[in-house]
């Protein structure tokens, strides 16, 4: 993969602002959080990243820590990933990136909230990894499955469904009932008004 340069112009000024949507107190949460929950799937302990986006990008690139994290909210021996080695080589480290992806949306994430592989693999949108990140966290909590690690408050709650079940009467009567949005002519008249056509008058 060819090496980009600095950007110029409009796309520099496209690129400062997603980069000043990076949030360095969400960052700290799932660094908390990732290596919360990575440290009891088996293998050795997830290193500590360096702070910062950019420490953070290299500590997510490969994408042997997503792998162990998606992997470490399923039940043991059901991972979606199997195989998962640190590897230099750029396609090995975009195919386990996108094998997390794919876990993620199996586990749930709507395919809006999915960051894309190059967002992270180049840096281009780490807050969007973030959010990936945080959305998955808050899923997790919301699924009550006992394989979250961690204080459930860090994340925002998912809403819960709450379906209401209404009987017959009290649909049918519903039905007799003008809604206010519907607006209402109580008070009003013609007065005032003239005819189709004729001229205003301007006094």
């Amino acid at each position: 993969m060819a090496n980009r340069g600095p950007s110029y112009g409009l796309s520099r000024e496209v690129q400062q602002k997603i980069d000043r949507q990076y949030d360095p107190e969400l960052e700290q949460v799932l660094v908390r959080w990732i290596l919360a929950q990575c440290g009891g799937d088996g293998g050795s302990a997830v290193a500590q990243p360096v702070p910062g986006r950019d420490g953070f990008q290299q500590w997510l690139k490969d994408g042997t820590v997503l792998c162990r994290l998606i992997n470490s909210l399923h039940p043991r021996g059901q991972a979606p990933v199997a195989k998962i080695q640190a590897s230099a080589m750029a396609f090995k480290q975009m195919e386990q990136i996108s094998q997390f992806l794919q876990a993620a949306e199996r586990y749930g994430i709507a395919a809006t909230d999915i960051f894309q592989t190059v967002d992270l693999w180049e840096g281009k949108n780490m807050a969007c990894v973030q959010r990936t990140l945080m959305n998955l966290g808050s899923l997790a909590v919301a699924k009550g499955d006992g394989l979250f690690v961690g204080d459930p408050n860090w994340f925002p709650k998912k809403s819960q469904e709450n379906r209401r079940v209404f009987s017959e009467d009290k649909l049918k009567e519903g039905q007799s009932v003008i809604g206010l949005q519907m607006g209402t002519n109580r008070g009003a008249s013609q007065a005032g008004m003239t005819g189709y056509g004729m001229p205003r008058q301007i006094l």
